[in-house]
């Protein structure tokens, strides 16, 4: 039954008027035992959104739960898994994490380092699960809920709190007694003491129990912590161990009476911009020196150098500046400055807030690798910046790699790009470094760019036009990927407009998507339709066999937008069969007996597509094909062997760009016409900026 609750049963405007005097939009546990342990830590986290970084053990244990969710979801489906196949999960998570989220240190210098140390960590932790699962499934009769995600208006020690809490409870099931509980994984280093399972997990506990009830019709029993621990017993104790709270009338009252204490004290906080947060010298959660460079950054920052939500920048920004004004009245700016450049020189291994240039964090990254190298040229570019090393006698150029995460991870990027090929200038060979920027300028579409029969595409990083030459023999048709924002639609309108300017013969566009339907009129046709696409592929097939059986040539240019779909839609099998009634006979009334036959088969829309690759360029037809599918099926190798020139813009994750490009890349692209090329009008695989025409 569910309870009335003042905050709840407000209207909408009414809500968002009791939230507009709050720092924050909703609490959890995690916000509340953070600002009880350290307010400075609090107000630096929750309020304005920076992250502490992840040790490799913080990142194993968050690693870890992605495996048992994994596991206890396919339980529920009746499938039983193993520990090779949690150890998937868990590795994929851990290589997919961001490397600006990792936190470097003595004994884990480098991304690879924190990597190998978290795999090893996870590797202890399954195995810990599997040996002692018992503690799990011993008392397991059904799961109810995996990673049960909860937003809900609370009403804790008797009062209606005004902000929703957040929580995720990572399982909830009964027991053989038919007792509902709910359960939290935990990975330690050493187990909690008694006097943090006796008070401090019971807050956290009744939390639990109040967002679970809140969202479902269930009544919780009992909730389970249970601790599974890294490092072997040396008494060979089991090393998973289960700490139970017990939900009754009296613990629940204890419980919610030792949680509104400091619950109440945050609220108080983040609803008085005056409030200050002040820093517990003895917390030793975080990392003091990352503390005191965010104090000394809220004295002298805007509030546009932090990640604010919007809702919350005209509260957080008078906030700011009743600090600054204050404490540049009592302290001098050069003074706050010195003092936060002298912070940031603890933070181990963080080169970010250091006052150093890209060129000099790239060196000493590597330098603190083991790597001697140095940069005596970059070139900036639309998107991103080319970091031109050269290395010292004696260094492995293979070895640069290795720290590609390291590098993004100095540059505050997510990601950075090594072209494996070598970069020639001035006569000497470098090693060239991409790193993502902020984009200043657009590269807008110029029609004086247009040369001959050379259609431009954009500019790379080196200020040199990158062209598609639709009369070298090696480069008739263009495949073009990238996912949505990528800036391919846009690309597209480009090649049509230096077309139109090239005056083909004819212009066929080719548009599931209904994007270029504008463009249609004189020699530009644009089909939509599945139907018409197929059948004007098929036209285009015949009108192709026509031309090379007279040896003319036409030039004509086909524009497929999304021909992945296309493809997967279209017809397939029994669908292309044309039938017709063929007289088989006579009836005794001497009328004709028919049967109905296959005439002929068509051709498919993928098949028509390949001809027209395969014997089209000698009888001037140019193709640009392009998709944000990256299917292998699709994409296979004999579709892609007819393309000369391969464009990729950003894709979400590595495997979409080996699918397209056959190389990693263009997933540490910035989107909006930043993009990869391969061809063999260029030596490797180069990075451009794509024009932009609306």
């Amino acid at each position: 039954m569910i309870k009335n609750h003042h905050y709840r049963d407000m209207k909408p405007d009414e809500l968002e008027n009791v939230f507009s005097h709050f720092l924050i939009d909703s609490w959890s546990y995690s916000k509340v035992s953070t600002f009880a342990r350290n307010p400075k830590a609090f107000e630096m986290a929750y309020i304005y959104n920076i992250p502490f970084r992840r040790s490799s053990s913080t990142v194993a244990g968050e690693a870890y739960h992605k495996a048992l969710e994994y596991y206890f979801n396919e339980k529920i489906k009746g499938i039983k898994r193993d520990i090779a196949d949690l150890q998937q999960i868990a590795y994929l998570y851990i290589d997919e994490m961001n490397p600006l989220k990792w936190k470097l240190q003595k004994s884990t210098p480098s991304i690879e380092d924190c990597k190998k140390k978290a795999n090893d960590s996870v590797n202890d932790l399954l195995n810990n699960f599997f040996s002692d699962i018992h503690v799990y499934e011993s008392e397991l009769k059904s799961v109810l809920y995996v990673e049960l995600y909860m937003d809900e208006f609370l009403t804790i020690n008797g009062v209606d709190i005004p902000l929703p809490c957040h929580g995720i409870v990572d399982l909830v099931f009964k027991t053989n007694d038919d007792k509902i509980v709910a359960l939290d994984h935990k990975s330690k280093s050493i187990y909690s003491d008694d006097d943090t399972i006796r008070f401090s997990i019971g807050k956290q506990a009744i939390t639990y129990v109040n967002l679970i009830e809140a969202k479902t019709d269930l009544t919780i029993d009992e909730v389970w912590f249970v601790e599974n621990k890294i490092s072997k017993n040396r008494d060979k104790t089991p090393q998973v161990v289960c700490n139970k709270v017990i939900i009754d009338k009296d613990t629940r009252m204890l419980y919610e009476n030792l949680l509104y204490e400091p619950l109440k004290g945050m609220l108080e906080a983040v609803s008085n911009p005056d409030f200050v947060y002040i820093i517990n010298e003895n917390d030793n959660f975080v990392d003091k020196a990352e503390i005191y460079e965010f104090w000394a950054k809220t004295l002298i920052a805007e509030v546009s150098d932090f990640n604010i939500k919007e809702n919350k920048k005209d509260l957080i920004e008078k906030r700011l500046k009743k600090i600054r004004d204050a404490s540049i009245a009592a302290i001098d700016p050069k003074t706050i400055k010195k003092f936060r450049e002298n912070a940031s020189q603890f933070i181990q291994y963080d080169l970010t807030n250091k006052d150093m240039t890209n060129e000099q964090k790239i060196e000493h990254t590597l330098r603190t690798l083991g790597l001697i190298t140095s940069i005596p040229f970059t070139f900036s570019g639309y998107s991103s910046n080319s970091y031109l090393l050269e290395l010292s006698a004696g260094t492995n150029l293979s070895s640069i790699f290795r720290y590609k995460l390291d590098i993004a991870n100095a540059l505050g990027v997510e990601n950075v790009r090594i072209n494996k090929d070598l970069y020639v200038y001035q006569g000497k060979s470098y090693i060239s470094v991409e790193a993502k920027k902020t984009r200043e300028t657009d590269l807008l579409f110029d029609s004086g760019q247009l040369e001959g029969n050379k259609i431009p595409l954009g500019f790379d990083n080196f200020n040199q036009k990158v062209i598609w030459d639709i009369d070298n023999a090696s480069t008739p048709h263009i495949l073009v990927g990238g996912s949505t924002g990528s800036g391919k639609s846009v690309f597209l309108i480009s090649i049509i407009e230096y077309a139109k300017l090239m005056k083909f013969d004819d212009i066929y566009i080719l548009d599931p998507k209904y994007e270029f339907t504008r463009y249609n009129g004189g020699n530009i046709s644009v089909y939509s339709d599945i139907e018409e696409i197929e059948t004007m592929m098929e036209s285009l097939v015949e009108e192709m066999n026509t031309l090379v059986k007279t040896g003319r040539t036409k030039r004509t240019l086909v524009v497929f937008d999304e021909f992945a779909d296309s493809i997967s839609q279209s017809r397939s099998g029994n669908a292309l069969n044309v039938y017709k009634d063929e007289i088989v006979g006579k009836y005794a009334n001497g009328e004709p007996k028919t049967k109905r036959v296959i005439a002929e088969t068509k051709k498919c829309l993928e098949e028509n597509l390949r001809l027209l690759l395969q014997k089209g360029r000698s009888s001037g037809f140019r193709i640009v094909a392009a998709t944000q599918r990256a299917s292998v099926k699709i994409m296979s190798g004999d579709l892609k062997v007819n393309f000369g020139t391969i464009v990729c813009f950003s894709v979400p994750k590595e495997i979409d760009s080996k699918v397209i490009l056959d190389e990693a890349g263009a997933e540490s692209l910035s989107g909006k016409g930043d993009g990869l090329l391969k061809s063999p009008q260029y030596k490797g695989t180069i990075r451009f900026q794509a024009f932009y025409k609306k």
